[in-house]
């Protein structure tokens, strides 16, 4: 679905390529989180898979990028609409300021569509109920919270039914029980095929949902795998990449003999309660305590 091969990017202003030699197949309905420093090019990437960068950024690319078989460097934005559905950090910016409701701004990119009156109420009803925006419905976009302006923003892509889904840090307003219905969306879309491509600096939540986390690296993709791979990788804080608290508590208690050894090192809580809770038993079996 997603296809980049030694993909370079340099930005018109820019001293140094801002992504390097990509090389990256992201398959028909994979969530792929990516993860990485400030500045490591994890915007840049969400920008060229949507198609902005370089059209509405400028910019000198190098290499080949494709979505769903189409060559970005050919093909504008307005071209991948129905193809890409992007979710920014800040969902101000992507509320379009041209209808009154919650509801009406659901339907607004239908309706550029041309897509039938019972179709798009069908399908903004579906999205409002998925994402707990129903009783809200007839509010102003600019009367609700940031978190539910931006669960508003990805109800927005997500009525337009992408077959590619691009959300940066989409869940950065939410609070709990908002992002854990994003991600709950995310399993839904996962299922009927959508590809996701989720760019996070909070990795709790790629780690238990994502299929695959990539690490960018001053531009490079420098690890590629499942979470339970990447995200204890040693080399993580070298990347620019905080380590999750679980994998950090179970390295050092491993490090004192205190996790067994042949046991991973985990990226969720319940992993790590598991692997504790053997390690306890294990050391009263023994008669260490």
């Amino acid at each position: 679905m997603i296809e980049f091969r030694n993909f370079s990017l340099t930005y018109p202003t820019g001293s140094r390529p801002a992504l390097r030699e990509i090389d990256l197949v992201v398959p028909r309905g994979q969530i792929c989180a990516v993860v990485g420093a400030e500045g490591a090019g994890k915007t840049t990437l969400a920008g060229v898979i949507s198609g902005v960068v370089p059209h509405m950024t400028g910019g000198d690319p190098t290499g080949s990028a494709r979505v769903g078989g189409r060559l970005l460097a050919k093909t504008q934005p307005s071209e991948l609409v129905g193809e890409v559905g992007l979710v920014m950090q800040n969902p101000f910016n992507q509320l379009s300021g041209a209808r009154f409701s919650l509801r009406e701004e659901l339907a607004f990119g239908l309706e550029n569509l041309g897509v039938n009156r019972a179709e798009m109420i069908r399908r903004v009803e579906a999205v409002m109920a998925d994402l707990g925006l129903t009783a809200l419905a007839s509010l102003s976009p600019y009367e609700i919270s940031g978190g539910q302006q931006q669960l508003l923003a990805i109800g927005s892509a997500l009525v337009m039914r992408p077959a590619v889904m691009v959300l940066d840090e989409p869940t950065s307003q939410l609070d709990a029980v908002g992002a854990g219905l994003v991600f709950d969306t995310l399993e839904t879309l996962r299922a009927r095929g959508v590809t996701v491509v989720l760019f996070e600096h909070r990795l709790e939540r790629p780690a238990r949902y994502a299929d695959r986390v990539l690490v960018l690296g001053e531009g490079r993709i420098v690890a590629d795998g499942p979470p339970t791979d990447v995200l204890t990788d040693p080399r993580l804080a070298e990347w620019g990449v905080a380590p999750l608290r679980y994998t950090t508590a179970a390295r050092r208690a491993a490090e004192r003999g205190l996790w067994e050894a042949d046991r991973p090192l985990p990226v969720t809580l319940e992993a790590a309660a598991d692997g504790f809770a053997a390690a306890l038993k294990s050391a009263r079996t023994a008669g260490g305590l």
